[in-house]
């Protein structure tokens, strides 16, 4: 699970990045708003925690700009104002939790786990993305016709719309679509599975392409 950290008080970056690491989370710390809104264009996380009262750019001005982008991830603010309307201002702009300072690690951790369990099955049941549409429940794809997709296409096309335009190592892609008990998934899976995907996308007539060679990077995108 990959993580961005925006809190600009570097002593609590600091403690949290170390609670983090030690249960094994990857974080990027980052120090002020534009440096978060700069990171979720470039990188796919499962979780971004943003605080409020950032430098450059507020937590709530850096998370208008994320959620412009279309740029989906799970996202929970930090705050030291405990008054509701500052919630609900956060949570109009898209925010998914808050977490009052001074907060409990173990609680930060909880929710993070929590999180965490959740991520092992997405639960939208249509994606779209330019002239593509993902149906996870039928696992079909569709633009001016439509095809069946297998397990492994469906959950990695998922993983890909809810990220697209960046660029996902082979380590995201098989994070994110190989089970934990499937341990001998690898590269050539992961670029078996994205040649069937390109061949199917391209069935259906879309204008979307998967860029990148064997070995990765990849990156969703629409021509």
């Amino acid at each position: 699970m990959r993580i961005l950290l925006a809190e600009d008080e570097h002593q609590l970056s600091h403690v949290v990045v170390t609670a983090l690491t030690s249960q094994g989370y990857s974080v990027d710390p980052v120090y002020n708003g534009q440096e978060a809104v700069d990171h979720a264009k470039q990188n796919a996380y499962d979780l971004m925690i943003l605080d409020i009262m950032m430098p450059v750019k507020t937590g709530l001005e850096a998370l208008r700009e994320i959620r412009a982008t279309g740029d989906r991830t799970y996202v929970m603010m930090l705050t030291a104002m405990a008054e509701i309307d500052d919630k609900v201002t956060g949570l109009d702009a898209g925010a998914d939790d808050y977490l009052t300072k001074p907060f409990s690690l173990k609680e930060l951790l909880a929710r993070v786990r929590s999180l965490d369990r959740r991520n092992g099955s997405l639960d939208r049941d249509v994606l779209t993305f330019a002239d593509l549409t993902l149906d996870d429940n039928e696992q079909t794809l569709s633009a001016h016709n439509s095809i069946s997709l297998t397990n492994k296409e469906t959950r990695l096309l998922q993983y890909m719309i809810l990220n697209a335009d960046k660029q996902l190592t082979v380590a995201d892609l098989l994070n994110h679509t190989w089970d934990d008990d499937d341990e001998s998934a690898d590269e050539e899976d992961v670029w078996f599975t994205i040649s069937y995907l390109r061949q199917k996308i391209k069935s259906v007539n879309s204008k979307v392409v998967i860029d990148g060679e064997k070995g990765g990077p990849f990156t969703l995108k629409s021509h």
